[in-house]
């Protein structure tokens, strides 16, 4: 089969597989910014058993590898009685991964604000998680857009991993067309074209956000 002919008739295959790793990682990384803010206030909050609470989720999540996790939640839990699709498992194991990181990125942002303008806001009779809404989040969230469009990137290059759990992602894509055209160099460098397709629509499209509120600031 010459270049042409696989490109024609296995691009639609790709671009399915694409779509689809996509959709988990969008739906990882929302996840993953719910569980991360919850972590972040956790790890800087002033009751202790919340804040360790908060510290051994990331500390246990940032110390074992993405592949274990993927493993312990999609072969795992089906052997204490919970049943679920590979989407949803890899929407959670990504999204769980995901959080733990960006607890740090999120306690980073944070801290990085001045500590006597929470200290203004409950003086004017704010409680924390209003002067949070009103005034921290608010200036937080510019400096935490950069690192976590990196860490959307790595998350998209990470669903390559969940395609152990036979996910029709790009990454089992490439699997499968490989397997059947004996075409291994051709199927993972389309693979490799798609995923750095992926990535960089993602940075400029962050790029540009990025320039609008400097602009509006």
């Amino acid at each position: 089969m010459d270049l042409a002919t696989f490109v024609v008739r296995y691009l639609p295959f790709f671009a399915k597989g694409a779509l689809i790793t996509v959709e988990v990682t969008l739906c990882g990384l929302l996840l993953g910014l719910v569980l991360g803010v919850i972590a972040a206030l956790m790890n800087i909050s002033t009751i202790g058993v919340l804040r360790a609470i908060g510290r051994l989720y990331t500390w246990a999540i940032r110390g074992t590898p993405l592949l274990v996790q993927i493993f312990i939640i999609y072969a795992g839990l089906p052997q204490v009685g919970v049943q679920l699709t590979a989407f949803v498992s890899g929407v959670i194991a990504l999204g769980i991964n995901s959080g733990a990181y960006i607890a740090e990125i999120v306690r980073a942002g944070i801290l990085s604000i001045d500590p006597g303008q929470m200290e203004a806001a409950e003086s004017l009779g704010m409680t924390y998680g209003l002067a949070m809404r009103r005034i921290i989040f608010p200036q937080a969230y510019r400096r935490l857009l950069p690192p976590i469009v990196n860490e959307f990137v790595a998350l998209l290059k990470d669903s390559s991993l969940v395609s152990v759990m036979a996910l029709t992602e790009l990454m089992r894509v490439g699997q499968q067309v490989s397997s059947s055209t004996l075409m291994p160099m051709q199927t993972y460098v389309m693979v490799a074209l798609f995923y750095l397709l992926m990535t960089t629509v993602i940075v400029f499209i962050s790029s540009r956000i990025e320039r609008r509120l400097e602009a509006r600031s």
